[in-house]
């Protein structure tokens, strides 16, 4: 298996525990108020509606949670290319990261790398660049050293 392929397969397993923790809370929740429904005094009205703006929120988590698998498996693996894009490992002189999805750190084989999305400042500063090419954020310093 390749870097990227392993790099890959972390952000799906991180995503897919994302999408199985939001489904769930959501069926916590939707127990919670089933309860709630058997009791039927105004404590128990106040309660269902902060368990309803859960609900509420859980499912848009668990939206973007399954949004962002579907962007996943647009990444292919076995393309090369000389600039930036989403897939790729970019290698700097401070650090290495892999544009994909916001899922922070990962330890493949002994290298660290940072999975970052596009949409990212980091991601923003990284896309459709080239080697060598210079960019600084938060006063560090960086030069793209190789693209993979």
């Amino acid at each position: 298996m390749t870097t990227k392929q392993k790099l890959l397969q972390v952000c799906n397993e991180s995503v897919d525990k994302r999408i199985n923790d939001y489904k769930n809370e959501i069926q916590l929740i939707k127990e919670s108020i089933a309860s709630n429904d058997k009791g039927g005094s105004d404590d128990d009205d106040a309660g269902n509606g902060k368990l309803l703006n859960d609900l509420e929120k859980n499912m848009a988590y668990l939206n973007d949670a399954r949004n962002t698998k579907e962007y996943l498996k647009q990444i292919k693996t076995n393309v090369e290319s000389t600039e930036v894009m989403i897939g790729s490992i970019v290698k700097t002189n401070v650090m290495s990261f892999y544009i994909s999805t916001s899922i922070g750190k990962i330890d493949i084989d002994g290298d660290v790398y940072y999975a970052v999305s596009v949409n990212s400042p980091i991601g923003q500063l990284l896309i459709n660049k080239t080697v060598n090419t210079r960019f600084e954020l938060n006063q560090n310093k960086y030069v793209i050293t190789e693209i993979i």
